[in-house]
């Protein structure tokens, strides 16, 4: 049986690319549970921290995960699509100005939304994808710490206990 060649829609955002197969390694691109985020998500429950959301709406930028109680939240990012400053990779070789303009985009997205979040007494938190790779357990003791000094100042505390 043949296989037929995919139609993709193009709505003018993204330069038509000069090969097919780059459609189709881009459209395979997921945005939410990634392999990185599926790897610290279980990094997290080996230790055991409870109490992690997934991509909430109600916070700026829809953090990958979150803790809601102490007020944490983690951005996961893809070393390639936010500019990993430990990385440091090279733009594309075609449709520079294209790329350029989205990386920076991106970038300005991801401190607007981290200075929002603060603005709202949330810890932001960016985690990236290459630190996961390399050791996602260690990444995960950062987190709770991160979390155990939310809790030590009070966050979670009840309203009672001073009474």
């Amino acid at each position: 049986m043949k296989r037929q060649k995919r139609q993709y829609v193009r709505d003018g955002r993204a330069p038509i690319p000069e090969k097919e197969i780059t459609s189709q390694i881009m459209s395979a691109i997921k945005g939410k549970n990634t392999s990185p985020e599926k790897k610290l998500k279980k990094a997290l429950m080996k230790l055991r921290i409870n109490g992690l959301r997934t991509h909430l709406k109600t916070l700026p930028g829809v953090p990958d995960i979150s803790y809601p109680k102490e007020k944490v939240a983690i951005f996961v990012n893809g070393c390639f699509w936010h500019r990993c400053p430990k990385c440091k990779l090279k733009l594309p070789k075609t449709h520079k100005s294209y790329w350029k303009r989205k990386f920076t985009r991106n970038v300005e997205r991801d401190k607007k939304n981290i200075k929002l979040l603060k603005k709202e007494g949330w810890t932001a938190k960016t985690i990236w994808e290459c630190e996961i790779k390399k050791d996602a357990l260690k990444v995960a003791e950062r987190i709770d710490k991160a979390l155990a000094k939310k809790r030590s100042r009070g966050y979670n505390t009840s309203i009672h206990e001073k009474e």
